[in-house]
């Protein structure tokens, strides 16, 4: 890396100390760590081998290092037992730990803006209909291979990743997980292709 800017790295140092406080003294177990973290640490590996070749403007790495950090975190506790869903839950009266339902917001809201910024950096679409239709589609992908990732590991060995699950016996709980995700895209795409034609730069639908 190269010619790092200052926020940048004060981000990246932010997601380390954040990935070294979740490994130490996991709630659960190392391997629900491990399925929990892996999607956080790849991503990191990623962004830090292509940092020089594929630049992401500052606000995109600030949203990906809060995506990283909920995944650490959730990591750390596992999904049903991080300390703010139990707070939301007496908040809003809910009947469960709804703190997975942060990181599938998110899992909508961060490949939704890498698209985005993928597709206008390269390739010949620049259209805000087609960008954000795919942006949307492409977060929903994820979240729908995420959801069979976790199906398989639960047929694999069903008592070490209930954790990893976190279903906590809802029956609607990978729908719920995909809706979230659809929402996060939806919505920050919306405003990430409506803001630049506040400010006058006009793109065709």
């Amino acid at each position: 890396m190269k010619n790092i800017q200052k926020s940048h790295l004060i981000l990246l140092v932010l997601v380390l100390l954040t990935t070294v406080w979740s490994v130490i003294g996991v709630v659960d177990t190392y391997l629900t760590w491990v399925l929990e973290a892996s999607p956080a640490i790849a991503g990191l590996l990623v962004l830090v081998f292509t940092y020089n070749k594929f630049r992401m403007p500052t606000f995109l790495y600030v949203v990906m290092a809060l995506h990283m950090v909920v995944l650490l975190v959730g990591a750390h506790y596992s999904y049903a037992k991080v300390p703010l869903g139990f707070w939301m839950e007496d908040w809003f009266g809910w009947t469960r730990n709804n703190y997975d339902k942060i990181g599938h917001f998110m899992q909508g809201v961060t490949p939704a803006l890498v698209m985005i910024e993928l597709l206008r950096r390269k390739t010949p679409l620049k259209t805000n209909g087609w960008t954000g239709f795919i942006a949307v589609c492409v977060a929903e992908a994820i979240s729908a291979l995420y959801e069979i990732i976790e199906w398989m590991a639960s047929l694999g060995n069903p008592t070490d990743t209930e954790a990893f699950l976190g279903t906590q016996g809802y029956i609607w709980d990978t729908q719920t997980d995909m809706f979230m995700c659809l929402i996060g895209a939806t919505v920050v795409t919306l405003i990430r292709l409506l803001v630049p034609r506040a400010r006058g730069e006009q793109k065709s639908i």
